[in-house]
């Protein structure tokens, strides 16, 4: 008896984990499966647990082979300068899938990065997402989901999978650890300023220009972050991640970072609204309310690709209205 390949450590025995070993025990996983997250990286971890199982027989195994090895294992990614998944080499998927399965009883495609499917390919796979192919189980791997067609998604069954991106700062350096609380407890001393009170045009001049200087701040350390992150990161790849695989594995760290920032920015909005709510402030609850609701609307945005940074001005400028007393 051989082990399964293991999930990603900070997935492992999550409910969405544990719902997936049980359909595969019962032989009741869905033909299309959409898991998605914030990291390519641990999205195509998961994909490979979940080929590994269905592929190999590890209770009673003849021969055994990594999934991305086993003749019944079907890879597509994006291509060219555009990265970009087109027509033609979704046919070619389409085709090699058809066939009977060489070594298992069935048989795996993954899809990477499947939101960088142009509309032609998108469409033509839409048909086999229809009429799955016999013993064919296939895996659709995005950070964008919503950047999938809607009929697409409707097909699938949805896994989200969130994992230790969100915690990568701890990784990085102490004194860009140092500068990005730096960066919150200037943003809270801002909405304290705002909350109490704006009266002279210099000092409401001075509160629009602090909205830029914040957003430089934040991004300096994400950029910072980002970088030492992924150094530390590298030398823990195993030796057969190709480029592609790199590639993706550093755009999830980075949004693992740019999506923690923003945590940490409603927490600390939450954190200083509450402190002044409980001394009887009352004023601020529905600015805290409208913040928030702001906050998680760009957040949604960012994941349908607006850069960083104008989330960031957007939510800023936002904010200059809402916490400021007239």
């Amino acid at each position: 008896m051989t082990a399964p390949a293991p999930w990603p450590e900070s997935l492992a025995g999550t409910p969405a984990v544990a719902v997936i070993e049980r359909a595969i025990e019962r032989s009741r996983l869905g033909n299309s499966l959409l898991l998605y997250g914030e990291n390519l990286g641990t999205l195509a971890n998961v994909a490979h647990g979940i080929a590994d199982r269905l592929l190999n027989d590890h209770r009673h195994p003849t021969q055994y082979f990594p999934p991305k090895q086993h003749p019944d294992f079907f890879a597509l990614r994006p291509a060219g300068k555009s990265r970009q998944i087109t027509a033609d080499a979704t046919r070619d998927l389409i085709l090699r899938i058809q066939v009977t399965p060489q070594l298992s009883h069935r048989k795996v495609a993954v899809i990477y990065e499947a939101d960088r499917m142009n509309s032609a390919a998108a469409n033509i796979f839409l048909k086999t997402l229809e009429e799955p192919p016999a013993s064919t189980t296939i895996l659709l791997l995005t950070t964008r989901p919503y950047s999938l067609l809607a009929t697409i998604r409707s097909r699938c069954l949805h896994f989200r999978f969130t994992d230790a991106g969100h915690e990568a700062l701890a990784e990085s350096d102490a004194a860009t650890q140092e500068q990005w609380k730096a960066a919150l407890a200037a943003y809270t001393g801002w909405l304290g300023q705002l909350s109490g009170g704006t009266v002279e045009k210099r000092a409401v001049a001075g509160q629009v220009m602090t909205v830029y200087g914040l957003v430089t701040r934040f991004n300096a350390v994400l950029a910072a972050a980002t970088a030492q992150v992924w150094q530390q990161q590298k030398t823990k790849l195993p030796p057969e991640i190709d480029d592609e695989e790199q590639a993706a594995i550093e755009t999830g760290i980075s949004n693992g970072i740019r999506l923690k920032l923003f945590a940490e920015i409603e927490r600390a909005t939450s954190e200083f609204a509450l402190a002044r709510l409980a001394a009887g402030d009352d004023s601020l609850r529905s600015a805290l309310a409208a913040a928030i609701e702001r906050l998680e609307h760009n957040v949604l945005l960012l994941r349908l690709n607006l850069n960083e940074a104008a989330a960031l001005e957007d939510f800023l400028l936002f904010s200059l209205r809402v916490w400021s007393k007239r």
